[in-house]
């Protein structure tokens, strides 16, 4: 589960994680997928992610103990559940799905077959069931693309009311079946891979312990029914592939851990006080309570945040005799956790996570338009959540930040919107609101919004981070015929950098500094339009604290020859026009060009084709910029690769200035299929003679002594100052 940490920017209270407390993945944060736990089912299932697709119950499945709280038992006849179709599951294209099921079956050798989980038909589709002693995870999607993904089972055996853990997922996906897209994994543990692609929209509801309409099996039967008997825990279903040390929580056996908080984690508390309740682990006897305002201080048990060991599962806070006696402060995030403790047990205590909640600030917050907004109607209306207690509020509005934040005297409202009439296109407004709670007014912060027809941010994108530090800023024109570019490091004063004429809209700022805010502005102006000129509105990136060699952000798709063409092979210079002595070839075949599905980060990388028959593959960039290796003490040159299974085993490396090669210590790399971190000391470089002042090329390839063929990809190549 994330440690969640409220904050404010300009007083509006706000979320963000800040790092990982645990492996524990917390429900409410799936955004994009739905998860069912049957720890409250009644009439209905609830689903316990962030969104709200109810199940139907079929028949009469029994709440029981599972693994973690409860569980359903199915009855094996006609005991199920209906998921109505959602773009969360199975409307909706997804290259990265991953579906998780944790369940006991009450008899595994049964020869009709039992489903746990599916989603779809027969044409598109993903499936787990059991039969004779083996559990199958299944996938297809067999008419949107070629080679379509005829089908793909997996399986593993498994015994009679044996609690297993079974995921299917799908990693990287594409149009077209490729090897070793599909996995199987039970308990943590990867059991197969085999092929697969995207799959598409495949309508005809989902079901959980039964077949809703139609789905696949491996012996190629299609039908529905197929009643599971046995009990099930929970069903996650995520859209994107897990890794194996997210998969590894759901190991098939009993929880230890406390889970399910109430308030829950990361959530407003709308009072003073709070009644703190969780579930308990499945072995626990009593609980060791931490709280406090601090999350490292709860995070370590730190002198001052145990407040006691007790039985039962609920605890208060903000009453007298309690924690935080005289009430739980507004504007203020708490952080408890909970310890589950056993004397009896050799791995007691088991340290819980650490959960949040906040008290809603006294001033207004969560304004709409967002603060900063872009693009926002000229006919929009304001809107704010009320400060905690408030009764009255007092709005202030105009184009000028200044006028706003000194503004008095407006007169009350009594709901929290605003109607601030028709305002003019690409202009920058600004609007407080002042809460009052009948005892004081509290001034809330200033914020802001540009209205549609202004100029956009394009690269970077505001709020940026880890942004090269020879970065070319560019943006979409509004409505001027001309601009002035403003940049600098405090936001209170640019400069003015430069100037241009619509066609025009680039800037390069130059060498900028390591781990560092900057701020910039477009202004605008057309003496056609009497609305001229335009301010436009501030953004900010902040730099990387490492060096860039490349990230594979930059390449496009033009045509060789026209303006503005950068394809990836016309960078790194592949064996394609002399393939006697090199065997690679960089980029896709078909646009895009420059892979951007299977990625590291951002938004694309590098595929490179190899055929080793000549006994070796690289391309080679040539390096225009950051060619002093020598920079802020950087000392490691760190890469970012991946294969597949089914490539050839190659010796990977790495050389510089043509010369000087290193190769990967790992025999099978070309065959890892998930992205791998290759770290390089430079002084491996400088020993073979390389001037680490004046580096003038990279090159990535695979050497052979067999002739070995395969896809790699590569992204992230950059340069860190490790600490050893």
């Amino acid at each position: 589960m994330c440690k969640k940490l409220f904050y404010f920017v300009s007083i509006v209270l706000v979320l963000s994680i800040a790092g990982i407390a645990s492996a524990q993945l917390d429900p409410a944060s799936i955004t994009d997928g739905n998860v069912y736990l049957f720890e409250d089912v009644g009439t209905d299932v609830p689903d316990d992610s962030a969104n709200s697709n109810t199940a139907n119950l079929l028949g009469s499945p029994q709440v029981v103990p599972g693994l973690k709280g409860n569980a359903l038992e199915f009855d094996g006849v006609d005991d199920g559940i209906h998921i109505p179709d959602a773009a969360t599951i199975n409307t909706s294209t997804h290259q990265n799905h991953t579906v998780v099921a944790v369940f006991k079956c009450a008899d595994v050798d049964k020869s009709e077959k039992q489903c746990v989980y599916e989603e779809g038909g027969s044409t598109r589709g993903l499936t787990i069931y059991v039969h004779q002693g083996l559990v199958y995870a299944g996938g297809w999607d067999r008419s949107d693309y070629t080679p379509e993904w005829t089908a793909t089972f997996l399986s593993a055996p498994i015994s009679s009311n044996q609690w297993v853990a079974v995921a299917a997922v799908l990693r990287d996906g594409g149009a077209g079946q490729e090897d070793d897209k599909f996995e199987m994994w039970m308990d943590g543990e990867l059991i197969g891979v085999g092929p697969g692609g995207q799959l598409q929209s495949r309508s005809d509801d989902n079901g959980i312990g039964n077949v809703q309409a139609q789905t696949n099996f491996h012996d190629g039967t299609v039908n529905a029914g197929y009643w599971f008997e046995g009990a099930i825990d929970e069903v996650w279903i995520i859209n994107q592939a897990l890794t194996q040390d997210e998969l590894r929580q759901w190991a098939g056996k009993p929880w230890p851990f406390s889970f399910g908080p109430t308030p829950k984690d990361g959530t407003l508390n709308m009072d003073t006080w709070a009644s703190l309740s969780w579930k308990p682990g499945a072995f626990a006897v009593s609980h060791d309570i931490y709280f406090s305002e601090n999350f490292d201080d709860v995070d370590s048990g730190a002198e001052g945040t145990f407040q006691g060991n007790q039985a039962t599962t609920e605890f208060i806070v903000g009453f007298p005799g309690f924690p935080v006696p005289d009430g739980l402060v507004p504007g203020t995030t708490y952080y408890w956790r909970i310890d589950e403790v056993n004397e009896a047990e050799p791995n007691s205590p088991w340290k819980g996570d650490v959960w949040s909640f906040g008290i809603p600030p006294k001033t207004a917050y969560f304004p709409d338009p967002a603060d900063g907004a872009e693009a926002v109607s000229v006919n929009a209306k304001l809107s704010w959540t009320e400060g905690f207690g408030s009764k009255l509020h007092y709005a202030y509005f105009g184009d000028n930040f200044d006028d706003v934040l000194n503004a008095a005297g407006a007169l009350p409202l009594g709901d929290t919107t605003f109607d601030p009439g028709p305002l003019k296109m690409a202009k920058t407004y600004y609007w407080r609101v002042d809460e009052f709670d009948i005892i004081e007014t509290h001034k809330g912060d200033v914020w802001s919004f540009t209205t549609e027809g202004a100029v956009a941010a394009l690269n970077p994108a505001n709020g940026a981070v880890d942004v090269t530090q020879t970065p070319v800023l560019t943006w979409a024109p509004g409505f001027g015929a001309s601009h002035e570019v403003y940049f600098g490091a405090d936001a209170a004063s640019l400069e003015l950098k430069g100037s241009g004429n619509l066609g025009s809209e680039s800037f390069e700022p130059g060498q900028l500094e390591w781990n560092t805010t900057y701020y910039w502005r477009i202004d605008e102006a057309n003496n056609a339009n009497a609305d001229s000129p335009w301010t436009g509105p501030l953004w900010s990136f902040t730099t990387a604290s490492f060096l860039i060699i490349d990230d594979m952000e930059s390449y496009n798709d033009i045509n060789e020859g026209e303006p503005g063409s950068n394809r990836i092979y016309l960078a790194w210079i592949d064996g394609f026009e002399n393939p006697a002595v090199n065997g690679s070839v960089v980029g896709n075949l078909n646009p895009p060009i420059a892979e951007q599905t299977i990625v590291h980060s951002g938004n694309q990388s590098m595929p490179m084709a190899y055929d080793n028959a000549v006994g070796k593959s690289e391309a080679t960039l040539t390096l225009t910029s950051n060619r002093d290796w020598t920079v802020n003490s950087v000392n490691t040159l760190t890469i970012w690769f991946r294969g597949t299974s089914s490539n050839t085993a190659e010796t990977l490396y790495v050389a510089l200035n043509g010369n000087a090669k290193v190769d990967n210590d790992d025999p099978d790399a070309a065959k890892k299929g998930s992205w791998t971190e290759w770290n390089i000391p430079l002084q491996a470089f400088a020993d073979q003679g390389v001037n680490l002042s004046n580096v003038s090329s990279i090159t990535l390839g695979l050497s052979s002594g067999i002739g070995g063929t395969g896809m790699m990809y590569f992204d992230d190549i950059r340069l860190y100052a490790l600490t050893p």
